[in-house]
Formats: C-alpha cells, sequence, structure tokens
C-alpha cells in the first residue's frame, strides 16, 4: 500500500470524529503548512472556521497532533457555505 491510501484510509476512519468539534468545517489530507509554505510532510489538514488557542478549547474540542502516526495540521478556512444554483 503507498502512502496516500495509508493516509487515506486513515482519514476515512476519523473524518466522522474530527468533524463533529465545534470548530471544524471540513476535513482532508495533503501537505503540512509551515510559515505559510506547504511543506513535503503528508498530514490530515483539519479546517476549521477560526484558530482558537489551544489554552481556550476544552481537551474534547482539539484536534491531535497525530493520528496513527499521521501529523495533523489546522488549518483556518473561515465560514464555508454551500450555494445552490
Amino acid at each position: 500500500m503507498n502512502r496516500t491510501s495509508e493516509l487515506s484510509e486513515v482519514l476515512a476512519r476519523w473524518r466522522a470524529t474530527l468533524l463533529q468539534k465545534k470548530n471544524v468545517v471540513a476535513v482532508g489530507y495533503g501537505f503540512k503548512i509551515r510559515g505559510g509554505r506547504s511543506t513535503d510532510i503528508p498530514a490530515i489538514l483539519v479546517y476549521v472556521a477560526r484558530k482558537v488557542p489551544l489554552k481556550n478549547l476544552p481537551p474534547k474540542e482539539r484536534i491531535p497532533p497525530w493520528v496513527e502516526g499521521w501529523p495533523t495540521d489546522v488549518v483556518e478556512a473561515g465560514d464555508i457555505r454551500v450555494y445552490r444554483t
């Protein structure tokens, strides 16, 4: 199994758990971002409406830094709206 397939399977197992957190608006996988630049580190990307300091989040609402050996990356996405035409 290649790394992308493995990462995709881990995300599939964790998708519902991550999406249940109050501030999370989407999840996916890609590359970790540091200092505003994409790295070559594969990660589970957790998109939130607004980033909140860790100290202001109850433990159950925090995104784990690692999921099944894969790093997570919290990305501020703003509010996501679905438009129907």
